[in-house]
C-alpha cells in the first residue's frame, strides 16, 4: 500500500513538470547568484581595496567550509523536516548575508560574514533533491537534473555579465545588493508556488517501511566516490575562482574584462551539462566509468594548457572552459545521479549532503590552496597542478568502475 501512495504521488502531467522544473531551477539560479558573486568580483576586490588574494580568498574558503559542513546538517535535516521550509530558511539568511558584505571593512569581517551565508546556502540542494525525487519519476528525475543543473550555469553567467556593469557604475559591493533583492523575489515566488512535501506524506512512509542497512559493497565504495567527487571540487570551484586573475596577470587585462572571460566557463558548462547526459542516457550507464573518462578530458584539457602557458588568451581561455565543463558533468553525475541509488536506504536527501559536502571539502582547499600556490609557484606551476588533479581523480574512478556497476545492478 504503501508503494501504491508513492507511485501516485508522482507528478507526470507534462506541464505540471515543466513549471516545477522551471521552478527548481530558478532557485539553483538565484542560490549561485548569491554565492558566487563574491568569487566574482574578487578580482576587482584585491585591486580596489589593495588586499592580498590569500587574505581576500579567506571568505570564499570560510564560505565552502560551511557549505560543505551545512550540506550533512541540511542533508540528514532534509529527510525528517519538510524541504521547503528548509530552502526558505536558507533564502532569508542568504538574502541578510548578502546586504551586509558591503558594510565589511577588513576581510575578517567578509569571511564571517560569507561564513555564515555558506552556511545558509547549504539548506538548498539536499532538501531540493529530496522534493525532486519526491515529485518526479525516475526517468523524470535524470532530465530534471540536468536541466536545474542548467541554473548554477546560467546564474554564474548571469554574475559575470552584471559584475562589470556593477563595479563601472556603482564598485564592487553593488552586485551583493543586486543578488539580495533578486534572492527577496526568489523567496516570496516560493512560498507561493512550491507544494509543501507533507502534501505526498505517502512519500516519507514508503521509504520509512522499506529503508535498509547500507549494504557492505557501498560502504566499500563511498570512500572512492568521496575522494573523487572532492577533487572535482577542487577544479570547478578552484578554478573558476581565479581564472579571471589568471588571465588578468598572464595576459595583462584589466580586472573587469577578464570577469567578462568567466562567461565563457558556464556557457561551456551547459554544453558539457548536455553531452554528458546524452552519453549517460544512451551509451555509458556506469556512474563512475563515465566520470573517469570526463576526468580524462579534463586533464587533457590542463595539460595543453600548461604546455601553452601566455601563448594566447582565446585559447586559455577555451582550455580552462574544457577543463571545468569536465568536471561540471562529473559533478552531475556523482552528485545529482548517485543519490537516487539511496532510496532503499531512505537516505536520499543524507546522501545527497554528504557527497555535496565533499564538494566543497575540495573546493575549500583549492579557493585558499590555489591562491597562496600561485602567489608562491607561479600561474604555469598551478596549472600543471590541475592536470595532477584531474589525471588522480580519473584514476580514481576508473579503479572502482567495476564495484560500482555491480552494485547498481544490485539497486
Amino acid at each position: 500500500m504503501g508503494r501504491q501512495r508513492y507511485q501516485m504521488n508522482k507528478i507526470t502531467e507534462k506541464h505540471a513538470v515543466n513549471r516545477m522544473i522551471l521552478l527548481f531551477t530558478a532557485l539553483y539560479l538565484i542560490s549561485y547568484v548569491t554565492r558566487i558573486n563574491y568569487g566574482a568580483v574578487i578580482a576587482e576586490l584585491v585591486s580596489a581595496e589593495e588586499i592580498q588574494k590569500s587574505l581576500a580568498s579567506l571568505a570564499l574558503t570560510a564560505s565552502a567550509v560551511t557549505y560543505g559542513a551545512g550540506q550533512l546538517i541540511s542533508g540528514f535535516l532534509g529527510d525528517r523536516i519538510e524541504p521547503k521550509k528548509l530552502i526558505f530558511s536558507g533564502l532569508l539568511v542568504t538574502i541578510f548575508m548578502n546586504l551586509l558584505i558591503p558594510f565589511c571593512r577588513t576581510p575578517y569581517q567578509m569571511t564571517a560574514v560569507w561564513g555564515i551565508n555558506g552556511m545558509a546556502q547549504a539548506f538548498m540542494w539536499p532538501p531540493l533533491v529530496k522534493i525532486m525525487t519526491v515529485l518526479f519519476t525516475e526517468e523524470t528525475y535524470k532530465k530534471a537534473c540536468v536541466i536545474v543543473s542548467w541554473g548554477s550555469s546560467c546564474g554564474t553567467i548571469l554574475v559575470y555579465l552584471l559584475s562589470p556593469v556593477c563595479i563601472y557604475f556603482a564598485g564592487w559591493r553593488a552586485i551583493f545588493v543586486l543578488s539580495a533583492l533578486c534572492a527577496a523575489v526568489m523567496a516570496a515566488i516560493w512560498l507561493k508556488k512550491c507544494p509543501g512535501v507533507k502534501e505526498f506524506s505517502g512519500t516519507a512512509t514508503a521509504e520509512t517501511q522499506e529503508r535498509k542497512p547500507l549494504t557492505r559493497n557501498i560502504i566499500f565504495l563511498l570512500p572512492g566516490i568521496m575522494l573523487a567527487i572532492a577533487l572535482q571540487g577542487m577544479l570547478r570551484d578552484g578554478v573558476t575562482t581565479w581564472m579571471p586573475s589568471y588571465i588578468s596577470e598572464t595576459f595583462h587585462l584589466s580586472s573587469k574584462i577578464s570577469i567578462l572571460t568567466g562567461v565563457v566557463l558556464p556557457v561551456f558548462s551547459i554544453v558539457t551539462f548536455q553531452v554528458t547526459s546524452l552519453i549517460y542516457r544512451k551509451k555509458v550507464r556506469n556512474e563512475l566509468l563515465l566520470s573517469g573518462m570526463l576526468y580524462l578530458t579534463g586533464f587533457t584539457a590542463a595539460l595543453v594548457l600548461a604546455l601553452t602557458n601566455g601563448a594566447n588568451a582565446g585559447l586559455s581561455v577555451f582550455l580552462t572552459a574544457l577543463l571545468t565543463g569536465s568536471m561540471h558533468g562529473v559533478n552531475l553525475i556523482l552528485v545529482c545521479m548517485v543519490p537516487p541509488y539511496f532510496k532503499r536506504f531512505g537516505r536520499i536527501s543524507f546522501a545527497s549532503g554528504m557527497l555535496n559536502f565533499c564538494t566543497y571539502v575540495g573546493s575549500a582547499v583549492s579557493t585558499f590552496g590555489m591562491a597562496v600556490f600561485s602567489e608562491r609557484f607561479g600561474w604555469n606551476s598551478t596549472v600543471f597542478l590541475w592536470s595532477a588533479i584531474a589525471l588522480f581523480g580519473g584514476g580514481a574512478c576508473l579503479a572502482i568502475s567495476k564495484g560500482w556497476g555491480r552494485f547498481a545492478k544490485e539497486a
